[in-house]
């Protein structure tokens, strides 16, 4: 929850900051839409819900997309995000192994005390649209943002001395849950980008639902198939950076 706090804060900043400069070194008139490509570096905070939430607490995402912008406001490309998460709520996971402390035998017969983490990515196409609401630059204001793709994710064991010889090879893939499929996502943000070219940026409210299903044929903990079809959602906040490089009228790119 800190860490939510300060990334808001961070960004309210930045905006009151970002419309400061227009004020103090805008143009006089507004600036009229450009068109070219945005490289965006971003980053996520989510929550999920569905089956996501039966599995999995608070998690991170960060990635990067690439734009391209039409002077309509009209955008479209492509994004990728990778997802990181601490909090595994899955009881059964390694019940097989574990003893009353949580701890399991190693070939050596001493106790080991394994690492579980959420892994995932998320690949995808996007489009959406820019609505002008800024007096000073056309190609400012609130966006909405559609990107459909592929959700994969699973859940990571981690045996630092490889010393549990159940957890070796493909055996590892009877406990880790990988799960994947189609998502759809849907993000409403703020937009800016500066006239002066030295602050761009967005924040918003994102949400995503992943039409997923198990892929391991046997889970040697529960002791059987995981071939569920599932609903994954992570809703959030998400913000990020942009890199924008706008066409002027010669034609040529200039990075702002």
């Amino acid at each position: 929850m800190k860490n939510i706090i300060v990334f808001i804060l961070f960004f309210a900043a930045l905006t009151f900051t970002a419309q400061a400069q227009d004020d103090l070194f805008g143009k006089t008139s507004k600036l009229p839409p450009r068109k070219g490509f945005i490289i965006g570096v971003n980053g996520n905070f989510d929550n999920p819900a569905g089956d996501m939430a039966k599995r999995f607490g608070l998690s991170y995402r960060v990635g990067g997309q690439v734009l391209y912008k039409l002077k309509s406001n009209w955008v479209w490309g492509a994004k990728v995000d990778f997802i990181i998460g601490s909090k595994i709520k899955e009881d059964s996971l390694l019940i097989n192994l574990k003893d009353n402390y949580g701890m399991v035998n190693g070939q050596d017969g001493n106790k080991v005390f394994l690492t579980t983490r959420e892994l995932g990515y998320m690949i995808g196409l996007q489009a959406g649209k820019i609505i002008n609401i800024s007096k000073t630059s056309s190609d400012n204001g609130i966006m909405f943002l559609t990107s459909v793709g592929f959700l994969q994710h699973k859940i990571n064991i981690y045996n630092k001395d490889q010393n549990v010889a159940t957890l070796k090879g493909d055996y590892r893939k009877g406990y880790d849950r990988l799960t994947n499929g189609l998502f759809l996502e849907e993000y409403v943000s703020y937009n800016y980008f500066a006239n002066n070219g030295l602050i761009n940026f967005n924040i918003g409210l994102d949400f995503m639902a992943g039409f997923t299903k198990g892929r391991r044929d046997y889970l040697y903990d529960v002791m059987r198939p995981d071939n569920n079809s599932r609903i994954d959602i992570l809703f959030g906040i998400r913000g990020g950076w942009y890199i924008p490089m706008f066409k002027r009228k010669s034609e040529e790119f200039f990075f702002e």
